[in-house]
């Protein structure tokens, strides 16, 4: 029970980090919004069949939405702005949240799915 909670820890720690959650050597991230293949490091596939990222746009919007609510409550509640403000502020963040949350959300979809059912290995196929 103590190794898998360590193994949960450290997929979700690389998850966090955006390195290959199988070795957490590489990093997942090609350039900005777009990710690897697959690991150069121990060849785990990234980018799987059409559909499979579902998750990761689900995860990034129930995340913003969450977010939101939080800062909206906060921002009534706790220190009282004006509901116009409260508005433009959470209009704002509605925009650049889901942009910065881009990356980490394709990588917990990524983890998730590792600590499942494992990642399938790139094989390269022979042009002969």
């Amino acid at each position: 029970m103590e190794a898998d909670r360590r193994s949960i820890l450290k997929v979700l720690s690389r998850a966090l980090r955006l390195r290959c959650p199988a070795c957490g050597r590489s990093s997942l991230i090609q350039r900005p919004f777009h990710i690897k293949h697959h690991c150069p490091s121990c060849r785990s596939l990234f980018k799987r069949e059409e559909g499979f990222f579902v998750g990761a746009i689900l995860a990034n919007v129930i995340t913003t939405e969450f977010v939101i609510l939080v800062v909206c409550l906060v921002s009534l509640l706790v220190v009282g702005a004006s509901y116009q403000t409260v508005l433009v502020g959470l209009f704002i963040l509605a925009l650049i949240f889901p942009l910065l949350f881009f990356h980490h959300s394709w990588s917990l979809w990524l983890a998730f799915d590792y600590l499942i059912e494992s990642l399938p290995k790139y094989k390269e196929i022979d042009p002969r």
